[in-house]
């Protein structure tokens, strides 16, 4: 699924959060047998913030979407609909988006959530610039939040190191004139689901089965298998997406690609040529926050300055499913 032409609609506000509890390799050391030097090599994660035990998703996604409208400058009552992506909802049902909905006062908000895992923030962001382009919207707040600790196997060093909870948040706006988003793709392949999972919880293996292990219900990953295709992927789909928006390598002024794997992400800059100093990275502070890792990282790059009036930025995205995406937005 692709989009482009002449922008349709843009980012007017960002917001983020993240919990004020820190995680740190050394505290991990003393919980499984790993060290820093392991993970740090292997990763480039140093620490990565998570909530106290029973803190719901959409606690971290109010205050970052309140942000975001902030800065946007648009009132509750403004937004017509709310996308959430997420794999670590409230609930099985209803949607996280609506208790977002309710503890924002939205109360004109369509909501609804979308499970694309780390490529839901990008997914999110298609349909919000789908539903302005068609007309059927006119303010969207989409949001990327997860609280991956909820799932977490704490024996499993493979796992249990790589993952922190967050929150990020836009509202995405009509565009007047050429700033936007510029282009965006989408991409599935649903025969490797195998390879990146959770299998508990659902109706293949349902909660009230006894007989199924509590590890079913954490998250379950070949990392291997997972790494070679996500830096392929990723590659592919942002040079898909920068030739449908028209735009050369050359002109990217900042790549955020997921913030999945220090490695990952330095083989997408080196696919499409872009130098260390034009990729963002926080995985070092935050870990692998899912669907909250490209919104955190764009936040934390607007609150710094290295977001810009005219800036020209990919976006691009890698997970379970196996799911991609990409986006190109000139702001």
């Amino acid at each position: 699924m692709k989009s482009n032409g002449k922008p349709a609609s843009r980012i007017a506000g960002m917001g983020w959060f993240a919990p004020d509890k820190i995680l740190t390799n050394t505290d991990l050391e003393r919980m499984v047998d790993t060290s820093d030097e392991w993970i740090t090599t292997r990763t480039g994660i140093k620490r990565r913030h998570i909530v106290e035990p029973g803190t719901r998703a959409s606690e971290l996604a109010t205050p970052a979407a309140r942000s975001a409208m902030d800065e946007a400058g648009v009132n509750p009552e403004d937004i017509d609909m709310i996308l959430v992506a997420t794999v670590t909802g409230d609930y099985k049902f209803p949607s996280t988006a609506i208790f977002l909905q309710a503890n924002l006062g939205a109360k004109n908000a369509v909501a609804m959530d979308i499970s694309a895992a780390c490529a839901g923030y990008l997914y999110t962001l298609h349909f919000a610039d789908m539903m302005i382009r068609s007309g059927q919207a006119k303010t969207v707040l989409v949001v990327g939040v997860e609280v991956l600790t909820s799932m977490i196997n704490w024996k499993d060093r493979s796992t249990c190191v790589l993952f922190g909870d967050a929150a990020g948040a836009a509202v995405v706006v009509p565009s007047a004139d050429n700033r936007g988003i510029l282009a965006s793709y989408l991409g599935t392949d649903g025969s490797l689901a195998d390879l990146l999972n959770c299998p508990g919880g659902g109706s293949a293996y349902p909660a009230m089965n006894r007989e199924i292990p509590m590890e079913d219900f954490t998250i379950h990953m070949k990392g291997n298998e997972v790494f070679k295709h996500a830096v392929k992927k990723m590659g592919d789909a942002a040079v898909i997406a920068l030739d449908l928006a028209g735009i050369e390598k050359n002109d990217i002024d900042l790549l955020f690609a997921h913030q999945a794997n220090m490695r990952i992400i330095d083989a997408t800059a080196k696919r499409l040529k872009v130098p260390q100093k034009k990729v963002f990275k926080n995985i070092q502070e935050y870990g692998n926050t899912s669907t909250a890792s490209i919104p955190l990282a764009m936040g934390e790059a607007r609150q710094k300055g290295l977001i810009t009036d005219d800036s020209v930025v990919v976006c691009v995205a890698f997970g379970g499913g196996f799911t991609w995406a990409s986006s190109v937005i000139r702001f």
